[in-house]
C-alpha cells in the first residue's frame, strides 16, 4: 500500500525513489534527465551501482540515513515510465513512492515537493499515474524554467542545460538529493519547510 501521509514522518519500511529521464548517452545532459542525475547522486550516497532489474528499471538498493530505499531509473523512454515503475512497485512493495522530475513551471533549480496532484502536462508523470492507477505518490519537482521566445517546451526539455546553468548544476543536484533524502527520512512537511 502506498503511504498517503502528507505531513509528519514518512516512517515507511521501504521507499521507492524513482528518477525520470530518457535512457542512453544522447539524453544524458538534457533538462528532462534531471531525475536520473539526482538518482546518480543518491546512489553515490548509498554506495551502490545501478544494475538491470526484471522490472525494466536500473536499480540500486541501500539505506539513506538508516532508511531502506530502492532507487529506480526506468529503462524505457520518458513517455513509457509507468510500466517499469509499476513493475518495481509490484516487486518491491514499497510503502512510499517518490518521483523526481523536471518542472517547466519553476525557475531553474527551484525545488518543490508535494503529494499527489496532476501531471501538469508531464508525460512521465502521466504514464506513472496511469500505470499505478493513482496520483497518490510524492513528487520532487526540480525547476528547469520555461523556454524563452517561441521554442517548443517539448524540444526545450530535450536540450542540455545552458552553460550558465551547468556551472551550478552539481550543487543544485546535491540539494535536490538532500530534499529527496529529507522527504524519505523526515516526512513531507519537514522537507518542504527546509527546501521550499
Amino acid at each position: 500500500m502506498i503511504s498517503s501521509r502528507s505531513c509528519g514522518s514518512v516512517d515507511a519500511d521501504l521507499a521507492l525513489i524513482v528518477g525520470l529521464g530518457n535512457p542512453g548517452p544522447r539524453y544524458e545532459g538534457n533538462r528532462h534527465n534531471i531525475g536520473f542525475l539526482v538518482l546518480d547522486e543518491l546512489a553515490a550516497r548509498v554506495g551502490g551501482k545501478f544494475k538491470a532489474h526484471k522490472s525494466g528499471a536500473e536499480i540500486v538498493e541501500g539505506r539513506l540515513s538508516g532508511h531502506r530505499v530502492v532507487l529506480a531509473k526506468p529503462r524505457s523512454f520518458m513517455n513509457l515510465s509507468g510500466g517499469p515503475v509499476a513493475s518495481a512497485v509490484k516487486f518491491f512493495k514499497p510503502t512510499t513512492i517518490v518521483v523526481i522530475h523536471d518542472e517547466l513551471d519553476l525557475p531553474f533549480a527551484a525545488i518543490r515537493m508535494k503529494f499527489g496532484g496532476g501531471d501538469n502536462g508531464h508525460n512521465g508523470l502521466r504514464s506513472i499515474t496511469k500505470s499505478l492507477g493513482t496520483k497518490d505518490y510524492h513528487r520532487v519537482r526540480f525547476g528547469v524554467d520555461r523556454p524563452s521566445g517561441r521554442q517548443d517546451p517539448a524540444d526545450y526539455v530535450l536540450k542540455d542545460f545552458s552553460t550558465v546553468e551547468r556551472k551550478q548544476l552539481a550543487l543544485e543536484i546535491d540539494r535536490a538529493a538532500d530534499a529527496a533524502e529529507a522527504l524519505v527520512t523526515k516526512g513531507l512537511e519537514a522537507a518542504q519547510n527546509s527546501f521550499h
